[in-house]
């Protein structure tokens, strides 16, 4: 069984909480620690209705807390900021943080009801795509017509589709029992899916809402009756306004009488109506107008042991507290147990329970977006603890990235210069380095103990000591040499120096284990939806055909370390054996060597880039290939292709690129672009942390 599950709805009125409740029974007799969260709540947790009824009936691994993204006025700050992302980032985290603490986790996307103009319609299902999860879509039915609701469907599963979002599950909520039967007809016809789609039936008594919802709307204040008498269900609302013996004539059982606190004709009429066994009997009554009935009746209410009915007085006028009361719609509340065991029954009648539960055993998610890529690299940075050193403390994105790299306890960091003039550069941009270390690699005693290691590592060479003293002044020679000697599990340059600048130390001294025959490079290319590896990209301009076997790999090891499967296309500009020529030999020959060395990896080339991504034309080109249009791992004849396609991808697509990735060295050391962003340092430094202990465990 997957791990969590996703409800969302792009209508208002869907009633997605009938689902979520459906859904959470059906489980809690599964799973063991079972949870539920919220991605945006309209008030503070402990007066969410959502989590107080689900807390209510299950036993929850999560307190309140932990239940919940963020708040709707946070969120509609960081929309209203422009800092959609940061939402986005945040919501990820604090789903990811709930979901280690269950086995099963249900998320309900927000409610659009309550949503201002600040939010996309479909932000719902952006928020489900972020997170990974296979997701439910509830449509309301409420007054649709078979074709209106037809297109409801259509037109989300159209977003699910264009947003690249896996939809498990279609629910249509509150169908009108007349069209019920045609509706499910049309959808079975018209909406040809392995879908499964579900008609709940609108339930009258579901829909209506209680003495107490109404009275809390109206901010109405008790008059007289107990205070018991408010969970009823109101039937109908009726204003009476025409004389007693005309009005009686009009009462129904469950109604709700709202009158002029002036008519104690009315009043009375409704309570006798109660006691005698000719007329229906009222839920309760609402006194208008702020006025109260005389003294001498409210002695005579108050001399009568237990009014049958609460009544309640407003301020408002007759008219606009019966438009108010009208506009209430009734909702599960954890105080309602008739109700709840009426959706539940409901729920249990009109849901395959066997093809629901099989569709999630089955569906687990296969998205991986940019945002929950960046959590995970964290989270397993966090708990490798390793410590990375910064070569480039001037430059004020690292000072940046630092700061944000210690607040959020990701690694722990050396930055090298004087720490003066970096404290002093920092306090001017406003920003706290509590915890990082500093080295300055002119005044050190390091340099004299790093120049003898460089002078015995490089004296073949003909340098003296004090070339080597020379040497060790410079910040990526020095922090190489500190990632050599084990002072730093590893380390992240390039932000203001060449690549060669950078990776040259590490040639030098770091070197390769020696069943590495090439260092080479990848980039992780974070899409909408997945992950995919690139290589070589950056560092060897013409490899041969061993060092192509030996980029793949590579490439292979670098993908499993960060979590995604290696399926490996070597790419040509020919596919299997449609093509000739010594580029396409090159590719083949590659090929075999890779799969000599690793035979237990799915490996297959030449291949194109279009038979590689796209299952389509990998039917049409490769139909018998276990690598085409599965591949995860794309491997480039050379530097001038791979390098090229990359930005090509990056720019045409929106895709994150984090690189690149250096492979092959005994230790970590990576290049930074020198255009790159706060964000690229902060995840180069998160991957450089967990190749670190890749390395160790290896």
């Amino acid at each position: 069984m997957v791990k969590n599950l996703y409800i969302a709805s792009l209508e208002p009125n869907s009633g997605k909480l009938v689902v979520t409740l459906g859904i959470m029974e059906m489980l809690s007799s599964r799973v063991d620690r079972l949870g539920f969260f919220r991605t945006i709540i309209n008030h503070a947790p402990e007066k969410d209705n959502h989590f107080q009824l689900i807390n209510k009936r299950l036993n929850l691994s999560l307190n309140l807390e932990q239940m919940y993204g963020v708040s709707h006025d946070q969120a509609r700050a960081w929309i209203a900021a422009g800092e959609e992302r940061r939402l986005f980032r945040e919501i990820v985290a604090r789903f990811k943080q709930a979901e280690a603490n269950c086995d099963f986790l249900l998320c309900e996307g927000p409610d659009i009801t309550h949503l201002s103009d600040a939010f996309d319609y479909d932000i719902s299902i952006r928020i489900a795509r972020e997170l990974g999860t296979p997701a439910i879509y509830v449509s309301s039915g409420l007054d649709a017509s078979v074709q209106e609701l037809i297109e409801n469907v259509r037109v989300a599963k159209k977003t699910f589709d264009n947003l690249n979002c896996g939809l498990l599950a279609v629910m249509v909520n509150r169908v009108s029992d007349d069209i019920m039967e045609e509706a499910r007809q049309a959808l079975k016809k018209q909406c040809t899916t392995d879908i499964p789609i579900s008609l709940l039936p609108v339930v009258d008594s579901l829909t209506r809402p209680t003495m107490r919802e109404i009275v809390t709307n109206l901010r109405a204040e008790r008059f007289a009756g107990p205070e018991s008498g408010l969970k009823r269900t109101v039937g109908k609302i009726k204003v009476a306004a025409m004389g007693p013996s005309n009005f009686l004539e009009y009462i129904e059982h469950n109604d709700l009488v709202i009158t002029s606190g002036d008519r104690p004709d009315i009043i009375l009429a409704t309570l006798g109506a109660i006691t005698s066994k000719n007329f229906p009997s009222a839920v309760g009554m609402i006194l208008t107008g702020g006025l109260s009935p005389a003294p001498s009746i409210i002695r005579l209410l108050e001399g009568i042991d237990q009014l049958p009915i609460p009544i309640y007085n407003v301020q408002a006028d007759t008219y606009t507290a019966a438009m108010q009361a009208a506009a209430v719609p009734g909702r599960l509340h954890p105080d309602n147990p008739r109700k709840i065991a009426r959706t539940l029954g409901m729920f249990e009648e009109n849901v395959d329970h066997a093809v629901l539960e099989e569709k999630i055993r089955v569906t687990p998610s296969t998205i991986m977006s940019p945002l929950m890529f960046e959590y995970s690299l964290f989270e397993r940075a966090r708990e490798e603890k390793a410590h990375i050193v910064l070569p480039e403390g001037d430059d004020d994105r690292i000072l940046r990235a630092a700061e944000i790299l210690r607040l959020r306890k990701v690694v722990a960091l050396t930055l090298l210069g004087r720490e003066e003039s970096i404290r002093d550069r920092a306090d001017t941009l406003g920003l706290k380095l509590e915890g990082v270390k500093f080295i300055d690699p002119l005044t050190t005693d390091l340099r004299e103990e790093f120049a003898e290691t460089f002078l015995e590592l490089r004296k073949h060479k003909g340098i003296t000591l004090d070339n080597a003293r020379d040497t060790m002044s410079d910040v990526s020679y020095f922090g190489t040499m500190m990632v050599h000697k084990g002072l730093a599990d590893g380390m992240v340059s390039g932000a203001a120096h060449t690549t060669a600048h950078t990776i040259r130390p590490a040639f030098q001294f770091i070197r390769t284990p020696p069943e590495v025959l090439v260092v080479s490079s990848v980039f992780l290319m974070c899409f909408d939806t997945r992950v995919l590896v690139y290589g070589d990209c950056a560092v060897n301009p013409n490899p041969n055909s061993e060092e192509l076997a030996e980029i793949a790999i590579s490439s292979a090891q670098t993908a499993q370390m960060f979590g995604i499967e290696p399926i490996i296309a070597m790419l040509s500009y020919s596919s299997g054996t449609s093509g000739m020529g010594a580029d396409v030999e090159l590719v083949r020959k590659a090929t075999a060597i890779a799969r000599q060395r690793r035979p237990d990896l799915k490996i297959d080339g030449p291949i194109q880039y279009d038979a590689a991504i796209d299952a389509t034309v990998a039917a049409k080109k490769m139909p018998d290939s276990e690598v085409a249009g599965k591949a995860t791992v794309f491997i480039f004849p050379d530097l001038n292709t791979g390098n090229n396609t990359y930005k090509a991808v990056q720019r045409a697509s929106g895709a994150v690129a984090i690189g690149p990735v250096l492979q092959g060295l005994n230790k970590p050391v990576n290049d930074l672009s020198r255009g790159c962003l706060v964000a690229d340092i902060i995840n180069t430094v998160a991957i450089t942390a967990i190749q670190a202990h890749y390395r160790v465990s290896d």
